[in-house]
């Protein structure tokens, strides 16, 4: 039985999508403008199928029109960016996301560069890197640290002050979480620590810290001698274990040990259930304030 309090990231995200919803509503009934979103996937990666499929279900659930288009794995860069200048100029098109991974011929930084940084709902466009960095309020943050950063606010979760560890150092989730929890904001103002693979005392650095975030994917890495009593763990890792007594022979799990863990930690993100749903959420809500921005 955990003792930990629980932050429940699917009831978090409805509260999320019923605001994302009505804005929705608003912008059809007040502009006549329906918030779109196109998915561009290249090849057939099976994780990615997935995550386009439920991300579009979703899109769908909410009122805002959505579309894939699914591209060859030996698709060029080139014809890659022809499409996406395509739709840079659609003016029906208010989000555009290319689905990574893509294969390795394709360069990922330069894709991403070339979506309008206006239609960049998945925060990954220098401009709003760069403005996130700069504490400029970019158009969008990227998707899973914004969620993250929700979890933390609608639970009650003291940040300023507050010594966070992030353990990772991406550009997915790692670098733009410690830009939005260091900003002097009234939901930020925390002291952050990142650590990485090159880090040396690293559990000592996490036993110091209020509020850790788990984003090395490294399976069950977060012991509980390594967590303050009543600290604040949030658990972004999804890793693949092998598990015999699994359908499939391995079954999913995050980098933190989550049952030792919880005994110790005083609020903690359950995996899966937790930043998981938040990711989806920020990424329609971002689509609707593109559309938002974009109207006449």
């Amino acid at each position: 039985m955990s003792s930990a309090r629980l932050i429940d990231g699917k009831a978090i995200s409805a509260q999320i999508h019923s605001e994302t919803q009505a804005r929705t509503l608003a912008l059809r009934e007040k502009q006549g403008v329906i918030p779109g979103i196109t998915f561009v996937r290249v090849g057939e990666d099976p994780a990615s199928q997935a995550y386009v499929r439920m991300k579009g279900k979703k899109a769908g659930e909410l009122g805002i029109h959505s579309d894939t288009v699914v591209l060859a794995e030996t698709t060029s860069q080139a014809d890659l960016l022809e499409l996406i200048k395509k739709l840079n100029a659609d003016p029906k098109v208010h989000g555009i996301l290319v689905q990574a991974p893509l294969p390795k011929h394709i360069k990922e930084d330069e894709i991403f560069s070339a979506i309008d940084f206006r239609r960049d709902v998945d925060g990954f466009h220098p401009v709003n890197v760069g403005k996130l960095l700069l504490g400029q309020n970019p158009l969008f943050k990227p998707c899973t640290p914004a969620g993250v950063h929700e979890l933390l606010i609608r639970t009650g979760v003291q940040l300023s002050g507050a010594e966070v560890v992030i353990l990772g150092r991406g550009n997915i989730v790692g670098k733009p979480m410690a830009a939005i929890l260091m900003q002097k904001d009234k939901h930020a103002d925390a002291t952050v620590t990142v650590l990485h693979s090159r880090s040396k005392n690293i559990a000592e650095h996490c036993r110091r810290a209020d509020i850790i975030i788990a984003a090395m994917g490294q399976a069950l890495f977060v012991k509980a001698n390594m967590v303050k009593p009543g600290a604040v763990v949030i658990d972004v890792g999804v890793n693949r274990i092998d598990d015999s007594q699994a359908k499939n022979g391995y079954r999913l799990v995050g980098d933190v040990d989550f049952a030792p863990v919880s005994q110790v930690a005083g609020a903690i993100t359950p995996n899966p259930g937790g930043v998981g749903p938040m990711t989806i959420a920020m990424l329609l809500s971002n689509t609707v304030r593109a559309a938002e921005m974009a109207r006449p």
